[in-house]
């Protein structure tokens, strides 16, 4: 993945001025698209927030590194009004999606298809004062009605019913999948965050690990994850396994893959906490750089500056403060592969977060999505 650099006389502020004619563009494709970049991972994306914050604090003469290792989407310009309402009222909602891209470096995962689906959605809601978070989980496989999107070649995609969630990703980039995910949930997205996989390798292993336990051995090829039971401290190519298993736990369906990623971003989390970066300029350095190469966000948060004063505002935000569900579904009668969305169920779950409350428990009680129980196969810490 080719990096930008401050050369010549460039200084943060041309250099900056320059970033941003290239990125304001009103399609909703990354400012870069002849190198599709593949994208992966919820949790790195919180870890990207606080290595740019620490880096912050005592790596201010890397601002221009950092500054141009971002990518940036303007979403708003390719949505332009057709939205939800924004609400004032102290909370934010974030989209955080990772894709399951096969090309380049990331071969080694699974066949290249030529194009890109999101492997990964969490829908993450910071509630007013930004101690306390909501993640809702949606599932990859869930048919969904999705709306028409603006290709990147400027063609008009159609939507239709029982389109995979995944598919949104594919047919228009990010500005699809914020523009589906609003059309679910009624909730305007203040900001779209995206990780790629090699980058949260390289995030975790910057990191030295993050420590797990497994109630039981783990062997899935597919993944190549093979762990014995105990505790174990993951490298960055460990957790992208445990992050992707399927069939090493659980039924083998993708509701259980999805308890194991919130499983391994509360560990990830507590690691972020507990390892006191500011004592090491050398890895405080790394995970920054590290974080700002792995990460594309809105054009609203493709800068350091804006970066930083996003994960400002999360240093009150704990490991217990945040609150991991999956969005309300059951098995489609007709494809024991897909899930269908329970309407009134999700409906519950949306009408809380807009109104910046706790998700009612009666929301997942008869919901298929958090009944795996994987806590007797793998916990954090």
């Amino acid at each position: 993945m080719a990096e930008q650099t401050s050369q010549g006389g460039d200084t943060p502020e041309n250099g900056e001025g320059a970033r941003r004619a290239r990125r304001m563009r009103p399609t909703g494709q990354r400012r870069r698209p002849r190198s599709r970049r593949r994208k992966i991972l919820l949790a790195a994306a919180w870890t990207a927030a606080g290595g740019i914050l620490v880096g912050g604090a005592g790596l201010g003469f890397a601002y221009v590194k950092l500054n141009g290792n971002l990518q940036g989407v303007d979403i708003n310009a390719a949505l332009g009004s057709d939205r939800p309402e924004e609400v004032d009222d102290g909370s934010l909602d974030l989209l955080v999606l990772g894709s399951d891209s096969r090309s380049g470096d990331n071969g080694k995962y699974g066949r290249d298809e030529g194009a890109a689906r999101s492997d990964t959605a969490m829908v993450v809601h910071l509630h007013e004062g930004r101690k306390k978070a909501t993640v809702v989980s949606i599932p990859r496989d869930t048919l969904v009605t999705r709306p028409d999107c603006a290709a990147e070649d400027g063609s008009t995609v159609s939507g239709g019913q029982r389109q995979m969630f995944n598919t949104a990703y594919e047919a228009g980039g990010p500005a699809c999948a914020v523009k589906t995910v609003e059309q679910m949930s009624g909730i305007r997205m203040d900001h779209y965050l995206e990780v790629d996989f090699s980058g949260f390798q390289e995030i975790i292993d910057r990191l030295g690990g993050v420590e797990i336990t497994t109630g039981k051995a783990i062997d899935d090829d597919k993944s190549g994850l093979h762990l014995d039971q105990g505790t174990h401290t993951l490298d960055g190519e460990q957790s992208l396994g445990l992050v992707r298993t399927r069939h090493g736990v659980g039924d083998g369906s993708d509701l259980g893959r999805i308890q194991l990623q919130q499983t391994f971003l509360t560990a990830l989390m507590h690691r972020v906490q507990d390892m006191g970066l500011l004592s090491s300029p050398k890895k405080l350095y790394g995970v920054a750089d590290a974080s700002t190469r792995s990460l594309t966000t809105d054009a609203e948060l493709d800068s350091v500056p804006a970066l930083l004063d996003f994960a400002r505002g999360l240093k009150g935000l704990k490991p217990e403060g945040m609150e991991m569900l999956t969005l309300p579904v059951e098995y489609d009668a007709a494809n024991a592969n897909r899930v269908l969305p329970q309407e009134k169920a999700g409906a519950q779950v949306w009408k809380a977060l807009r109104a910046d409350k706790a998700v009612p428990a009666s929301a997942t009680e008869g919901s298929a999505g958090d009944k795996a129980d994987i806590d007797d196969v793998v916990s954090a810490g």
